[in-house]
């Protein structure tokens, strides 16, 4: 069978974001930070480029990272962090809209949810669908998820960590907390600075 649109999963993370195309694996590995434009509201860098740009801009310009704690935070940016990653695997034109996977943490709210979709459809998706991170983690570590047994995952990203157990193809258990490496560094600091 021939398949119309390219199939892509979308991995946004509070620090990193990374892109898998079907066929080619990860294409795309990216801080997470987008500077735009204050004036006219425009994209100017993401990614690589945008992290260089953290506490380096002019008053015309912000640097942000438009997720934290793992869920989005401006959903504006996020949008054009979407845009920019589909334009960057698909092409400028985006001709055949892409079906989009994203994941999700397993712990977000519908409407957390709601805005990932949104900002996916927006960014120029044909489809979107939300995966949650732990389900997504244990099928890349290639551990048989479709059986009646348990398997647990740990998932700790920079903004966010969970906790989750998989059995028969979904998340029968799972536990987020809003706390991942970033506030782990910054207590080794603040600890290693008093001592």
């Amino acid at each position: 069978m021939f398949a119309i649109s390219k199939r892509i999963g979308v991995d946004l993370g509070t620090v990193n974001s990374f892109v898998w195309l079907q066929g080619s694996g990860i294409v795309v590995e990216e801080p997470t930070v987008v500077a735009i434009a204050l004036k006219d509201k425009r994209v100017v860098a993401v990614g690589t480029l945008a992290k260089n740009m953290l506490g380096r801009t002019p008053g015309t310009i912000v640097a942000s990272k438009p997720l934290r704690y793992g869920v989005i935070a401006d959903y504006a940016v996020t949008e054009a962090l979407m845009r920019f990653f589909l334009q960057k695997v698909m092409g400028r034109g985006l001709l055949l809209k892409p079906e989009v996977m994203v994941s999700v943490p397993a712990g977000s709210t519908q409407v957390e949810r709601r805005a990932v979709l949104e900002a996916t459809l927006s960014a120029g998706a044909r489809k979107a669908y939300l995966l949650d991170e732990p389900l997504a983690a244990i099928i890349g570590a290639g551990i048989p998820i479709a059986e009646a047994s348990g398997n647990m995952v740990l998932n700790v990203g920079g903004g966010a960590a969970e906790a989750a157990v998989v059995s028969l193809g979904g998340v029968v258990a799972s536990k987020s907390v809003r706390v991942g490496g970033n506030a782990l560094d910054e207590s080794i600091q603040k600890y290693v600075k008093k001592q």
